[in-house]
């Protein structure tokens, strides 16, 4: 007998107390390590890491675990073809972790999940840090695939 599991159940039984200790944790790290992090106040943080910035976002996922996502907006306002969609799948299969994604903007993005429950200071920096290098190195690459701008490009138009 197969048992049918209801993943959009599971993921709202996350009780709050969990989400808030790890909101808490990582908040810790970023303190201790970043002073230029932005909290919203709602378990979502962002940072300046290299040309890109990292969304640090703190989710439900089970009644004793959550996930904690860091997306980079990798290159908003490039040309969505066959041949980029083709790159971008053929990048997430050669990758060790993370995955390109598309936005309902048609903004790229990458990202990766880690849980929260165990979360130290060394995972949630690493993790950072890769998608931050990995945002930062293939921006430049689909800018010149596709068009769009980079991270960097929009943070100069605002200033």
């Amino acid at each position: 007998m197969e048992k049918n599991i209801n993943l959009d159940a599971q993921l709202a039984e996350t009780p709050a107390e969990v989400i808030n200790a790890a909101i808490v944790k990582v908040e810790t790290i970023l303190k201790e390590n970043f002073d230029d992090y932005l909290s919203f106040g709602d378990g979502s943080f962002t940072l300046k890491r290299g040309s890109t910035q990292i969304m640090i976002v703190v989710r439900a996922f089970a009644d004793d675990e959550t996930c904690i996502e860091c997306i980079s907006n990798v290159v908003t306002g490039a040309k969505i073809t066959p041949d980029l969609m083709y790159f971008l799948l053929r990048k997430n299969a050669e990758l060790h972790y993370g995955a390109f994604g598309l936005l309902f903007d048609d903004t790229i993005t990458f990202s990766h999940s880690i849980f929260g429950k165990n979360l130290d200071s060394n995972e949630l920096i690493n993790t950072m840090n890769s998608v931050a290098v990995i945002a930062d190195y293939y921006d430049d690459i689909i800018v010149d695939l596709a068009g769009g701008k980079r991270a960097q490009d929009l943070n100069e138009d605002f200033e």
